[in-house]
């Protein structure tokens, strides 16, 4: 049974979903900080906390399973050969979000997700 096991649908399909979050975690990767809705940062911050985590072992293994969430080689890279070995000894907690200011034309309340230093 099912009951009470919800997900966040941010109002998508899956395929459509799933191509949202992995390019919010792809943007996130390459800038370290990215502005957008608080719903959506939750979502990506439930998949880019576990990449973070296996990409720190380093291995060829580790490398591979990253690439299927995100997109380009300069992203994948840059997890492995910058963010990861930045939180090597940190047990979780590598992205810090911060509240803005709503946005204007729908009063959506938007947040700042960022890399902890």
């Amino acid at each position: 049974m099912r009951h009470r096991n919800q997900k966040t649908t941010l109002g998508r399909e899956a395929a459509p979903r799933k191509a949202l979050l992995r390019g919010l975690a792809e943007s996130l990767v390459l800038h370290e900080s990215i502005r957008t809705t608080q719903a959506k940062a939750k979502a990506v911050r439930g998949i880019i906390e576990p990449l973070i985590t296996t990409a720190r072992g380093g291995s060829v293994t580790d490398r591979r399973q990253v690439a299927k969430t995100l997109y380009t080689k300069a992203a994948i890279d840059k997890m492995m050969k910058d963010i990861a070995p930045r939180y090597k000894e940190r047990p979780g907690g590598y992205t810090r979000m911060t509240k803005l200011a709503p946005r204007a034309n729908d009063g959506a309340q938007m947040v700042k997700i960022e890399f902890v230093v």
